[in-house]
């Protein structure tokens, strides 16, 4: 399932716990240049490898981005495959976030 970046923002207001994890599948210069505020690291070359002791809960939601959406389209469809129940794939990925959602988020 897809994900808006207006949608993502919304859930990313509402006050408590957050009700997902945001991950990061993009490499980390890419993290380092710019990030989704509480987004964490996971590339996706190592999600196989990480995403077992990392993301220990397979009913909570997730929601991945990227660059432009292509990877963490790729993640999202792994993680789901791997038993993660609630996956979302923000579409348009950081660039559109960027566009739509934060001007301050620098776009390359």
């Amino acid at each position: 399932m897809d994900i808006s970046p207006e949608e993502l923002h919304e859930l990313m207001q509402r006050p408590g716990p957050r009700a997902f994890r945001l991950i990061d599948v993009r490499e980390e210069d890419e993290f380092r240049y710019c990030k989704l505020d509480w987004a964490e690291l996971i590339p996706l070359g190592t999600l196989p490898q990480q995403a077992p002791s990392r993301l220990l809960d397979l009913d909570r939601s997730i929601v991945v981005y990227c660059h432009h959406g292509v990877r963490s389209h790729h993640a999202a469809e792994w993680l789901r495959g791997a038993g993660y129940k609630s996956v979302f794939n923000l579409t348009g990925g950081i660039d559109a976030w960027s566009e739509r959602v934060d001007a301050r988020v620098p776009k390359y």
